[in-house]
């Protein structure tokens, strides 16, 4: 039932979502059936656009597979978790029940960024609420785009076929720590009304925010730094890298080409 406090109306969703943190660390639990179905069921309740439902989940089990996809990552709970999901943009089943002819008919649409982009969207809004069906139900979540770094050999593990391209994971699983809540941007630096604000407003807001960032990363329980947010994302996307391979993966694929 909702209730006020301080003001503030709050009820069980509002309070799983308020909590949210990410989990890195999972007691040595398997997920039972029961959950792992309820979590993806969760998932299918999304909005979906013109209920395409442009997405399919992936539950990797394998041990031995999880092993490959952790020594890709470099991340132990990409292996050591309840369950892992990898969510995938998926334009391939639009197509099953098509004839040869109407195969071909669809091909400018499906290759299309505009398809591409439903997809994205249709899995992040799904995976949103396999993220909170989880975390409603006292387990931890991480959503890891790492999953990524070696795009081509994940795909090849997972046999995607055409029109279907991996975009993230989700690990799942029963905590093992605790970390402390890490604080948001100022609403007013995410929140307009009628008009986008001025480089000018945002910097004030930022500047503040980046004050509570570091003193959350200096302070916290676990992995303390001296960091704030602008400065961590302005070294990170001045950092020269190679973006080579994943505009040409997706569009081996058949998706994104025009």
């Amino acid at each position: 039932m909702n209730h006020t406090t301080s003001g503030k109306m709050t009820n069980e969703v509002l309070s799983t979502i308020m909590n949210h943190r990410s989990i890195r660390k999972f007691k040595d639990e398997r997920l039972p059936r029961e959950q792992v179905e309820t979590i993806v069921r969760a998932a299918q309740m999304a909005a979906s656009s013109s209920f395409m439902q442009a997405y399919s989940i992936i539950g990797l089990t394998d041990p031995t597979l999880k092993r490959e996809l952790r020594d890709i990552t470099r991340t132990p709970y990409v292996e050591e978790n309840g369950h892992l999901f990898i969510f995938c943009a998926d334009l391939q089943r639009l197509t099953v029940m098509a004839d040869e002819q109407e195969k071909q008919d669809m091909k400018v649409m499906l290759e299309s960024s505009m398809a591409y982009q439903i997809a994205i969207v249709d899995a992040t809004l799904a995976a949103q609420n396999a993220v909170l069906a989880a975390e409603s139900l006292g387990l931890g979540t991480v959503i890891m785009g790492a999953v990524k770094k070696d795009i081509v050999r994940l795909d090849q593990m997972l046999g995607l076929p055409e029109y279907v391209t991996s975009l993230f994971g989700i690990a799942v699983g029963v905590p093992d720590q605790q970390p402390e809540l890490k604080p948001r941007l100022p609403l007013e630096a995410v929140y307009f009304e009628n008009r986008y604000a001025t480089d000018e407003e945002q910097q004030e807001l930022i500047a503040a925010y980046d004050r509570d960032i570091n003193e959350y990363y200096w302070t916290r329980s676990e992995n303390n730094r001296m960091d704030n947010w602008s400065r961590k994302h302005i070294e990170k996307l001045t950092k020269k890298i190679s973006l080579s391979g994943m505009t040409e993966y997706v569009q081996s694929k058949g998706m994104n080409v025009n």
